[in-house]
């Protein structure tokens, strides 16, 4: 029951406001990402509600890349998940393409990529972005001790004993001989404060421009690139043996598809997803996604397709669902609602400014 005298009546109402305000963030939280901006339109306090709990998911930031001139860019981009606007960063110190990202410590890191011409330009620089996603600057850390490469993948390695922490770096082009590029099998752990890089044991296959993850119970999955297009392998432990075996690669099923240029993320329900990508077909560029849950599945099964093709994009998996934007000839960004089953187009095109950016970028969370 409300109380009569005035000023309690009025404490008593901004109580119970901040109350469904509350209530509202959690119908969103578990509306995920596309079904809480539903709810921004139910009312004055869904909508503060709402926006309470978009404001705190991590945005889709965007890393350089390559313009329609195929031009190396520094620029850095964020999209901010409660506004839908993408919000500029610092940008990097050199500007580059095809180069392997992930976020450590809750900081960007940039390993590797093209400066120019991949049979020119290739680099060994690494740069960090510390202080959160719109403070500070990138500064340079140690080179790779591996030497340059390009199109490898990054994914953070969760530990605390290291001083800048580690990344392992799994796959793509080298220059072997000064005149050619190759793809790699080689994966490595990288300590950042050194740029010392340790040999893990290798893929399988060699790739470039592959899609790989990090399960949640830590295995790693790469599917497709050059070379190896349809295959897929994941790095755990050994089927048999005791748990304190060293883990090993071993072949997954292979994709329906084979693909490169292709991005790939953990969906909610554990699902290994790859999307898109380039095919040594007729079509080129593809629209096409498939999934499969590791260790249940024994084939991939098909997601719808996006709107648009898309090759050398940008794609985070948050809140229940996948945010792809740009790539090869589009500057679109869409979401895949898991509930749904289909992809949204956002009304959120890439800012490309007087640089065109458009494909080759470093995607993360942050």
């Amino acid at each position: 029951m409300a109380p009569t005298d005035y000023s309690a009546a009025t404490t008593w109402a901004a109580q119970h406001v901040l109350a469904l305000v509350e209530i509202w963030a959690l119908f969103a939280q578990h509306s995920g990402f596309v079904g809480a901006w539903r709810l921004m339109g139910v009312c004055r306090v869904s909508r503060a509600g709402v926006q309470e709990w978009l404001g705190t998911l991590p945005g889709l930031v965007l890393i350089g890349g390559r313009d329609g001139r195929w031009r190396p860019v520094s620029e850095v981009w964020r999209l901010d998940l409660a506004t839908l606007q993408w919000k500029p960063m610092p940008a990097l110190v050199v500007a580059r393409h095809d180069h392997a990202c992930c976020v450590v410590r809750k900081a960007l890191v940039v390993l590797g990529g093209c400066f120019e011409d991949p049979e020119e330009g290739i680099t060994s620089r690494v740069e960090i972005l510390s202080g959160g996603s719109g403070n500070g600057v990138f500064t340079d850390l140690p080179a790779l001790s591996c030497g340059e490469t390009t199109t490898a993948v990054a994914i953070a390695v969760e530990e605390s004993d290291s001083v800048a922490g580690q990344v392992l770096l799994l796959g793509g082009f080298i220059d072997l001989d000064d005149t050619w590029l190759f793809d790699t099998s080689s994966v490595h752990l990288v300590d950042l404060a050194t740029g010392v890089c340790t040999p893990q044991p290798g893929l399988l296959d060699g790739r470039s421009s592959f899609a790989a993850v990090c399960t949640p119970d830590g295995r790693i999955v790469c599917a497709g690139g050059h070379g190896s297009l349809a295959s897929v392998e994941v790095w755990g432990p050994p089927e048999v043996g005791p748990s304190s075996a060293p883990w090993i690669w071993t072949w997954l099923p292979e994709m329906n598809d084979g693909r490169y240029d292709c991005c790939g993320c953990v969906m909610s329900d554990g699902r290994f997803a790859v999307l898109g990508g380039r095919n040594n077909g007729p079509g080129g560029d593809t629209s096409t996604c498939e999934a499969l849950m590791i260790d249940d599945d024994e084939e991939w099964h098909w997601l719808h397709p996006m709107h648009h093709v898309r090759s050398g994009f940008a794609c985070a998996a948050v809140a229940r669902c996948i945010i792809v934007a740009g790539g090869r000839n589009t500057t679109s960004t869409e979401v895949y609602d898991e509930a749904l089953e289909r992809w949204i187009l956002l009304p959120c095109d890439l800012p490309t400014g007087n640089n065109n950016l458009f494909e080759m970028m470093g995607s993360a969370l942050l």
